[in-house]
C-alpha cells in the first residue's frame, strides 16, 4: 500500500494505491490541467466505463466509445479526444508489452535504469515524466530498485516538487508553493 493522497478525494486516492493501471493512467494525464483533476480522472473513467476499466479493456475499447467517455462532463482533460486516444495507446502497451499488468513494469525492473527506460517507452511519458513517476514509485510505493536515485535525478530529492512528494493535502500545498517560487525564478521542477 503506497502513501500518495494528491486528489482530496478518499475514493479516487484509494483507486490510485490499488490499481497500477489507474497510477500510469493519471501520470500521463497530468499534462496542462491542475494536478488533482489528472488524478481523479482514473476514477471518473472507472465510473463511465466500470466493465472495460483495465488495462485490455481500454485497449479493446471502440475508440468512439472511449472519446466519449473522456468527453462527458466533466471532461476527463482539457484535451479529451487526443488524452482518450493517448490513454489507449498506452493500454494497448502495457497488454503487448505487460500481458495487462501494469505492476509488471516495474516489478520486473531490476534496476533503476531500466525502470526508467520501461518508463519512457509508455505512449504519453517522455523523459521529466518517467523520471517523476520512477520517483513516486520509490517514494510513495517502496519500489526502490537498485541506482534508482540516479535514474529519477533532481525527483529523487526531499524537495517537494512533484507528486512524488505529496502525501497529505499539506504537503499538495507545499509542492504548490514551491513550484510557484520556482516560477518566480524562472526556474524548472528539475532545477
Amino acid at each position: 500500500m503506497g502513501t500518495l493522497a494528491v486528489t482530496g478525494d478518499h475514493d479516487a486516492d484509494q483507486l490510485l494505491l490499488n490499481d497500477p493501471f489507474a497510477l500510469l493512467l493519471a501520470m500521463m494525464l497530468d499534462q496542462q490541467i491542475p494536478m488533482e483533476w489528472a488524478f481523479k480522472s482514473p476514477l471518473r473513467l472507472k465510473e463511465r466505463i466500470p466493465d472495460d476499466f483495465s488495462a485490455a479493456g481500454l485497449a479493446e475499447m471502440n475508440p468512439d466509445k472511449a472519446e466519449a467517455a473522456f468527453k462527458e462532463k466533466p471532461a476527463l482533460h482539457r484535451f479529451p479526444g487526443s488524452m482518450a486516444r493517448r490513454a489507449q495507446d498506452l493500454a494497448r502497451h502495457i497488454v503487448d508489452n505487460y500481458d495487462g499488468d501494469a505492476a509488471k513494469l516495474w516489478v520486473e525492473a531490476d534496476t533503476g535504469q531500466e525502470l526508467l527506460k520501461r518508463l519512457k517507452a509508455l505512449p504519453g511519458y517522455g523523459d521529466e515524466k518517467a523520471k517523476i513517476f520512477l520517483a513516486v514509485l520509490a517514494k510513495r510505493f517502496n519500489v526502490t530498485p537498485e541506482g534508482w536515485e540516479a535514474a529519477a535525478g533532481p525527483f529523487s530529492d526531499p524537495t517537494p516538487r512533484t507528486v512524488a512528494d505529496i502525501d497529505s493535502p499539506e504537503a499538495l500545498a507545499e509542492v504548490r508553493a514551491w513550484k510557484k517560487a520556482q516560477k518566480a525564478k524562472g526556474k524548472t521542477k528539475q532545477d
